[in-house]
């Protein structure tokens, strides 16, 4: 009976946690975190970043000696031999075996002393590549809430739509119930009830067009967040009023500067050319010398000697040390090749973090007109607004009244219809232009 109840329980909070899930709003704020967490591509450029650590550390182990023990078992056979005699260690062993055992044991050890200063030079370079990789994470990152912060206010937009459409087709409903009145009356033609009929259709073809961009809008953010196309997901879409909309905007110049000391693209092109200089130093260190120190201990053993194990190796035993000088005189412009390459690749270098820059001042000087003309479009589009509501208050009041005719109705109503649109779609597009603009000067994303 526990059993029984320890499962009932058991798919009772699954059943719970699964239903939570499904009921769970996002906020603009929640989509950017979760993004953060499980986007692919971000978690693929952290194991960049963690490959690029342990380059580092491959790079300071490179300025030790290495250590290695080597051994060696042989078996040699000599068939149509009477007797043979090998070397082993200090003593000439003689032997009528046909077949014989020996074995080789060492310790060596390499340390390179000096290479041109190219050892030194590759860990800056991994160091520099380490920092790269973290600045390709943080430029991820920005590129992530910059979608999402564009997807998420064009759900708030299409949302708007909606409910846009939705007001004007119950208008549409409503002058179509009264002119069918006006109809049995006699007031108007079968022609004019005709015609407010088909706009009651064209009205829910538009609601389904909005609703269609909607959920369109809904699945792209979806499937940035690599989330199920078929999970429910209900967002928490705040309320944006006029005061968002018409924020004094930042001066350009200040947010140009502040992107230049703090955007990632540009830093990582900053060191990219750091990186390129050090490319020069390590292709230049093939024209210098490189000094070597080995060293090592061996002996072996012979199953023919008259000896033991332990007094073959003692007796075999030899020691070395050396050191190695190289000295380059020609090696096929192999250096000089190199060298010329890495100052082609800084030079390109330099090019690339001024692309970058005047990529940066482009996009930030058309995020900020981009805001100013919606700022303007939005004023502009109040005005008509109002304009456009009294108007079509007014000939909708006549038109029940009998004293205006259908088609003067139905244009004030498209009137009425393009200024609410107007309105609404320069009202985020200021939102969303100006919302970037204070991410490119320093600012979290909020609404």
């Amino acid at each position: 009976m526990k059993k029984r109840e320890l499962i009932f329980f058991a798919a009772l909070a699954t059943f719970l946690s699964a239903n939570a899930q499904e009921k769970q709003t996002w906020s603009l704020e929640d989509c950017i975190n979760y993004a953060l967490e499980k986007n692919i591509q971000l978690q693929q450029n952290k194991i960049s970043l963690q490959e690029s650590e342990v380059d580092v550390k491959t790079a300071k182990a490179a300025l030790f000696p290495s250590l290695s023990f080597n051994t060696g078992h042989n078996i040699v056979n000599r068939p149509y031999q009477e007797n043979s005699a090998t070397v082993s260690g200090t003593e000439i062993i003689s032997s009528n075996n046909k077949t014989t055992y020996n074995g080789s044991y060492s310790l060596s050890a390499q340390w390179t002393l000096w290479n041109g200063g190219q050892r030194l030079n590759n860990i800056k370079q991994q160091k520099k590549n380490q920092e790269i990789a973290e600045l390709t994470v943080a430029e991820t990152e920005n590129t992530l809430k910059e979608e999402i912060t564009k997807l998420f206010l064009q759900i708030l937009y299409a949302d708007e739509s909606v409910n846009i459409n939705k007001g004007t087709l119950e208008v549409s409903k409503a002058t179509y119930e009264r002119a069918k009145e006006l109809f049995n009356q006699g007031s108007i033609s079968k022609a004019d009830l005709a015609q407010l009929e088909a706009q009651v259709g064209n009205d829910q073809y538009q609601l389904v067009t909005s609703e269609s961009s909607l959920r369109n809008y809904k699945l792209q953010l979806k499937q940035m967040l690599e989330l199920d196309g078929n999970m429910e997901m209900e967002l928490e879409l705040p309320v944006l009023d006029d005061e968002k909309v018409m924020q004094l905007l930042p001066n350009q110049d200040e947010v140009y500067q502040t992107a230049l000391a703090n955007r990632p693209e540009i830093q990582s092109s900053k060191l990219s050319i750091d990186n390129s200089k050090l490319a020069i130093s390590a292709a230049k260190s093939g024209y210098y010398p490189s000094i070597s120190l080995s060293a090592s201990t061996s002996s072996m053993t012979n199953n023919a000697s008259q000896n033991n194990w332990a007094q073959q190796m003692k007796y075999g035993w030899n020691n070395m040390i050396g050191l190695t000088v190289s000295v380059p005189i020609f090696n096929n412009r192999q250096t000089k090749s190199a060298v010329e390459k890495a100052q082609f690749q800084y030079n390109s270098s330099l090019l690339n973090l001024q692309d970058k820059q005047k990529g940066l001042y482009t996009e930030i000087e058309t995020l900020w007109l981009d805001a100013l003309n919606a700022q303007q479009q939005y004023a502009a589009a109040e005005v008509k607004l109002k304009s456009s509501q009294t108007s079509f208050d007014m000939v909708n009041e006549q038109f029940r009244l009998g004293m205006k005719n259908t088609v003067e109705l139905l244009t004030e109503k498209n009137n009425l219809l393009s200024a609410q649109q107007q309105r609404v779609q320069a009202k985020y597009m200021a939102i969303l232009n100006r919302t970037l603009l204070d991410f490119y000067a320093g600012k979290d994303i909020e609404l």
